[in-house]
């Protein structure tokens, strides 16, 4: 039986949530591998995180800055976190980060670190583009929540958790446009080439790894399902 291949994108908040979360990524790290057999091939995708909006922001307070030379500084956030990434991964890890997601990379080596590409979405379509050109059928969005929420939980006491969503409702509760550094459990633009390529996203906590262990190995977990 052929195996498949995994996306994960890696939300840049929880690689860098203030300093380099070391904790995480040494646990992160470990986690992959001891589930590698199981997959063709796990491509990690890099987002930015504190350093992007850090960078962002500096360069917004300084001159009038147009949305992408802002999307720029973004992707050069992610780049460095994919570097690092790919870094601690050594020999396991393809030797290049996969700079452009629209070109395959021929490699026998099980895993490749992405990051983001180009400006008007984040690193999340690098991570669908992904998925669609290595034929896996899911993207596991680790990010800073648990789950989609009906509103804002930071916002709004009476948020619920969803657990299972189609695109058109997500679409409802998130709208349909991306801004660079915007926080959203997914990138909108993602989501449309999600639904256009019929890839299942989901979204969890990326910092609970017992949840995402729980999920690799196909036990029921905390998170939104897209699809």
């Amino acid at each position: 039986m052929r195996k498949e291949s995994i996306i994960i994108s890696l939300g840049g908040s929880i690689i860098v949530p203030e300093e380099i979360n070391v904790a995480f990524l040494k646990k992160f790290r470990q986690l992959i591998v001891q589930n590698l057999k199981k997959y063709s091939k796990v491509i990690i995708v890099a987002g930015g995180g504190k350093i992007c909006r850090k960078y962002q922001q500096a360069a917004s307070k300084i001159s009038k800055i147009a949305e992408e030379d802002l999307d720029w500084v973004g992707i050069a956030a992610t780049k460095l976190n994919a570097e690092l990434i790919r870094a601690i991964f050594g020999k396991l890890a393809y030797e290049r980060v996969a700079y452009n997601p629209h070109q395959k990379v021929q490699t026998n080596k099980k895993i490749i670190i992405g990051c983001g590409y180009a400006p008007g979405s984040s690193s999340d379509l690098d991570a669908v583009v992904l998925a669609n050109n290595y034929g896996a059928k899911t993207v596991v969005n680790l990010s800073n929540i648990s789950y989609v929420y009906t509103k804002d939980p930071k916002k709004h006491k009476d948020a619920k958790p969803i657990k299972k969503m189609s695109w058109q409702e997500f679409k409802k509760t998130i709208g349909g446009k991306f801004t660079p550094g915007m926080n959203a459990p997914f990138d909108p633009v993602a989501g449309k080439r999600a639904e256009q390529e019929g890839i299942k996203v989901v979204v969890m906590k990326g910092t609970n790894l017992t949840n995402f262990g729980r999920f690799l190995k196909e036990r029921p977990f905390q998170g939104t399902v897209i699809s």
